[in-house]
């Protein structure tokens, strides 16, 4: 069986990352498996190039102007919605012509259009599409925010500056319903949250929507020492370490204030407590925070593993998630875990056995969860959960394994 694998970027981004993890999980099986992106970062013989830097540009840029000109010349939520108005042609492709199933994954921001999206269906192969974010399944946007007009055909979007009934959103999910009724579709969720959203639209009835998890290698991501882990990094020994990841963190939705806040409160109780932040945006955040902080600014990939395992806890206060690699990576190297109850988050972390999660947007209880863990008597024993639950669940054979079932059955 021959799968093409279909997604913006190769590494850049959880998506990206999920894909590109997934084609390697597959390669591990002996699948043939090729992964055709618009921006190709990694060295790896089965990635395949799409389009030229010009012509991406031009595609990627199209879009957003459209967006900024039809939203009132204004460029807020500019990357909170896509309208797929143009993108690369594959369906002439040598990878595509020669797969049995197309997979996509996240084909945004001038990656494919609804016109190629659409001949994709009606071609004849098996068509899976793993689900990032909302966008496959509403009219424009990639987190609704609450709006359920999507359960019924969009319109008075909340993210357009003059929003009506018969607005950008209701018209492009309409059309949204043609292209997708020009085959069958395999929707796929990475969390059950996403699939009983996803199971609710118009857009996915008559096509099958189910739920698999994003793969991890567990070879890579494995506990390691945290005195050698911290030794490396010239972090204290003495210190009760919170590791978080500062990426796109000044978007509200990243739950930073609600962390700012919680840290307020965890100050008043406990000085010996130090914030590790992961990411380009640590050294404003660190400033944010009561507690003392040290920035790591932008980390490797291949570097992550040491500093999830210098880190007594990991915490994501989110407040709207699918099933963040972040705290799948965190738990594989045997780091519990702390978010607020939303989207994914609950069905990876066991409240009360491999982490703790905290009442939605409840800055004392993300705090009374994070101090429960970094003080209570099962370090040890949420450290072992959180690593059994990964592998158990997430590991990159097993999600493998769970995607060839798919194919062969679809």
């Amino acid at each position: 069986m021959n799968i093409l694998i279909v997604n913006t970027s190769d590494v850049h981004g959880g998506a990206a990352i999920a894909a590109f993890r997934l084609m390697n999980a597959l390669l591990g099986e002996g699948e043939h498996v090729k992964m055709l992106v618009r921006d190709k970062q990694a060295v790896h013989a089965s990635v395949i190039p799409a389009g030229s830097k010009l012509q991406n540009k031009f595609n990627f840029y199209l879009e957003r102007g459209v967006i900024f000109l039809r939203n009132g010349f204004t460029k807020r939520h500019l990357f909170d919605i896509s309208i797929a108005n143009t993108g690369l042609s594959i369906t002439d492709l040598p990878a595509f012509r020669e797969a049995d199933v197309i997979h996509l994954h996240w084909i945004n921001q001038g990656m494919l259009s609804l016109d190629e999206i659409g001949r994709i269906i009606a071609s004849g192969r098996k068509i899976v599409w793993t689900m990032h974010d909302m966008w496959p399944f509403t009219g424009i946007c990639h987190h609704a925010a609450g709006c359920i007009r999507y359960e019924r055909s969009c319109g008075d979007c909340p993210w357009l500056r003059t929003p009506s009934r018969n607005d950008l959103s209701h018209r492009l999910f309409v059309t949204k319903q043609v292209v997708y009724s020009r085959g069958r579709i395999t929707f796929v969720a990475c969390s059950n949250w996403l699939r009983e959203l996803a199971a609710k639209s118009p857009l996915t009835t008559g096509h099958r929507v189910v739920s698999i998890p994003n793969p991890i290698d567990t070879a890579v991501y494995i506990p390691m020492d945290k005195s050698e882990a911290r030794r490396r990094l010239n972090l204290p020994m003495d210190k009760k370490i919170v590791l978080f990841a500062a990426v796109k963190a000044a978007d509200p939705r990243k739950g930073m204030d609600y962390l700012a806040e919680a840290s307020r409160i965890m100050a008043q109780q406990h000085d010996d407590i130090l914030f590790l932040i992961a990411g380009n945006d640590g050294e404003e955040l660190g400033k944010r925070l009561s507690l003392p902080a040290r920035s790591l600014g932008y980390v490797a990939p291949q570097d992550m593993p040491g500093v999830y395992n210098a880190a007594d806890l990991f915490v994501t206060p989110s407040l709207q998630e699918n099933l963040p690699n972040t705290l799948m990576e965190a738990m594989a190297c045997g780091t519990p875990c702390v978010g607020f109850h939303t989207g994914g988050v609950p069905e990876m972390i066991s409240h009360g056995t491999n982490g703790y999660v905290a009442a939605y947007r409840d800055a004392d209880d993300l705090a009374e969860g994070i101090l429960g863990i970094l003080y209570g008597n099962n370090g040890r024993l949420f450290s072992s959960e959180a690593r059994r639950k990964v592998v158990e669940e997430y590991s990159q054979e097993k999600i493998a394994q769970r995607y060839r079932q798919l194919y062969a059955n679809e």
